[in-house]
């Protein structure tokens, strides 16, 4: 009996170490970056959009209600991959342009430079759109080690042209063969084989920012054609490039499960910010404006965490969780310690279990440079959200564009300074419908010289001129670093 006794609790310890093994087992990372995707332009949202993909992994994971992200493409890029917000490393002034001497400050190691210190391998392909203009700034000089894809910010999605130049890369040299491949395709691919030759003894990092739903509004025609109902031509278009988006996502779990990988994969899924209105045809409703402002719209991302590795999975998180946030909380995921230097929280914790979140506070936006495009400053403490002065290009409450008729924008003329301020509770207003400084003025002083602070450690943004010597035709006509 006493042996009999000794063999249970063997077996009890042996069980219990097998568990906290495989919890402590670093898991696979697929984070996908959705470019310009609108917050209503998702199925589970709004039931006429075809995504089933994204769908199940949002339903039967965690769905983000209050993920924010800067309100254009490159200051949020750089934090995802830097944890520091923008306004501190001069990345806060709208978007790098291809030709432009500068990019996502060298100070600071890149998120997959801290995975590979944990043993990871690190993969990305789609749109870069961090500087370009020397090797070092370049994703493979800082952490990845394959890159697909493109340096700039946008192109055809067909001919992979910008500006008369063709701007595409397989690691450092130019991909001449896929003409005609449909980027959110040709990603995929990359992202597919980088999944099946993942040598399983390592750790997997995948870096997805599709190139999609960006402009230029294109698609193959038979995801167009999902959506006879939706009549004005560039929105039915539109759709159909989110559908192209799902199915990339699709393919790559596929991949994974192919993989066995899949049950080890932790899946994080953001927009880079909110959808593009002027002429892009995204929709953000029932969020106020849109990207190249600092409302919810334009701020508010898409976002959710899919993987084995969460206790308290099916539910929508109403924690809030910034870009800066993702790096630390990738690294802690991952068995790292987070750096601890830079403004990022690890929200690890907190999205395992659903726990409160560790961050009461951030800044939406801090620009001096001159015709701030995206909004001039703007801070949330709290439930309250104080903006200061020009809150970007547009304003307003849109529907999706269903109809023949493309609609109108109520545009902003652009004004300086640091009036008109703007205070709303957005936990009990969340569409900005109801504008309360006047009713708590001390609220708004309270935000104002919180804001203040943070102003005393902007730098000034990187935004020089195009540089001459970024022409193409000195690269033999491709995009290429060399001009900083």
């Amino acid at each position: 009996m006493a042996f009999l006794n000794k063999a249970i609790f063997l077996l009890v310890v042996l069980s219990i170490l097998l568990v906290e093994a495989d919890s402590l087992k670093q898991p696979h990372i697929v984070f996908i970056v959705a470019d310009d995707l609108g917050w209503n332009d998702v199925g589970f949202r709004n039931p006429s959009m075809i995504t089933p993909n994204i769908d199940k992994l949002a339903r039967e994971g965690v769905i983000l209600n209050q993920s924010y992200v800067q309100p254009v493409c490159t200051p949020s890029r750089s934090a995802f991959m830097s944890s520091v917000f923008p306004f501190k490393s001069g990345i806060q002034h709208y978007v790098l342009e291809s030709g432009q001497p500068a990019c996502s400050s060298l100070n600071y190691t890149f998120l997959p430079q801290e995975l590979k210190k944990l043993g990871y391998s690190t993969h990305a392909a789609g749109k870069w759109h961090l500087g370009f203009c020397k090797w070092a700034c370049t994703p493979t000089f800082r952490g990845f080690d394959t890159f697909f894809g493109f340096y700039g910010g946008g192109e055809d999605h067909f001919t992979h042209y910008t500006g008369g130049y063709l701007d595409y890369r397989d690691q450092f040299l130019p991909a001449t063969e896929y003409k005609n491949v449909f980027s959110a395709m040709a990603h995929t691919e990359h992202a597919v084989r980088a999944i099946k030759n993942h040598n399983q003894s390592q750790p997997f990092f995948l870096y997805m920012p599709y190139q999609v739903v960006h402009a230029p509004v294109q698609v193959p025609k038979q995801y167009e054609d999902m959506y006879p109902n939706v009549l004005n031509e560039g929105r039915r278009k539109f759709c159909g490039m989110v559908s192209v988006l799902d199915e990339g996502v699709g393919n790559i779990t596929q991949a994974l499960k192919d993989a066995g990988m899949y049950d080890d994969t932790l899946i994080i899924f953001t927009a880079d910010n909110g959808g593009e209105l002027l002429g892009n045809f995204a929709n953000n409703w029932p969020l106020r404006a849109g990207k190249h402002t600092v409302y919810e719209g334009g701020t508010r991302g898409t976002a959710f965490v899919h993987g084995s590795m969460l206790q308290k999975t099916q539910y929508t998180y109403n924690g809030m969780i910034h870009a800066v946030d993702w790096m630390p909380t990738i690294i802690s995921a991952a068995g790292g310690t987070p750096i601890t230097d830079r403004d990022g929280m690890d929200q690890w914790d907190s999205l395992q279990s659903g726990s409160p979140s560790k961050r009461s506070e951030f800044v939406y936006n801090l620009d001096d440079f001159p015709e701030p495009l995206e909004g001039h400053a703007a801070i949330r403490m709290g439930d309250m959200k104080l903006i200061e002065g020009y809150p970007g290009r547009y304003d307003g409450w849109y529907l999706p564009n269903n109809k023949t008729k493309t609609q109108k924008l109520h545009m902003i003329p652009y004004f300086t300074g640091d009036s008109p301020v703007q205070l709303y509770n957005v936990i009990d207003d969340p569409l900005e419908k109801n504008e309360i400084s006047a009713q708590y003025p001390e609220v708004v002083a309270k935000l104002q010289a919180r804001l203040a602070e943070y102003r005393k450690q902007m730098v000034p943004a990187d935004f020089p001129p195009v540089s001459p010597l970024s022409n193409p035709k000195y690269y033999g006509d491709v995009w290429s670093p060399g001009f900083c």
